[in-house]
């Protein structure tokens, strides 16, 4: 009798029940929703009054996947909150750190710069202005 070369009904069954799973490794590593860099501003946004930025202190708005912060001299800077590890969107700011729901990636909001990894590049720069007491940010603001 020749020796049979195909899989046993167990070999199929275990080969069946780990593939899913495989998968799943893949999707914990993606940004909840399928956020990217292209969620952020792609035209100028209108984020709201400018006096809800104080000196020294920064602002999320996760609506827009933008922070904006304001240094001791008044200037405003504007960053994406989309992690630059994952394409997380950012959704916590405390005091001027953001932290990444995803791998705890930490971005320092005066800056954009990584101020703990996994994520290694800072995060993107956005144009910022007031217009008539209100902050624009994105693209061509």
């Amino acid at each position: 009798m020749p020796a049979r070369s195909s899989a046993s009904r167990r070999t199929v069954l275990r080969g069946a029940a780990v593939a899913p799973v495989a998968g799943l490794g893949l999707a914990a590593c993606s940004a909840p929703g399928g956020a990217s860099a292209a969620d952020t501003p792609t035209a100028p946004v209108d984020l709201g009054a400018e006096s809800e930025v104080a000196q020294g202190a920064a602002k999320l708005y996760r609506d827009h996947n933008v922070v904006v912060s304001r240094d001791k001299n008044g200037t405003l800077k504007a960053y994406s909150t989309i992690c630059t590890h994952a394409g997380c969107p950012i959704n916590k700011l405390q005091g001027t750190t953001l932290i990444c729901p995803c791998h705890g990636s930490e971005f320092d909001a005066t800056t954009g710069k990584v101020v703990q990894q996994p994520a290694t590049e800072p995060l993107a720069e956005l144009s910022v202005k007031t217009t008539n007491g209100r902050i624009v940010a994105g693209p061509g603001a």
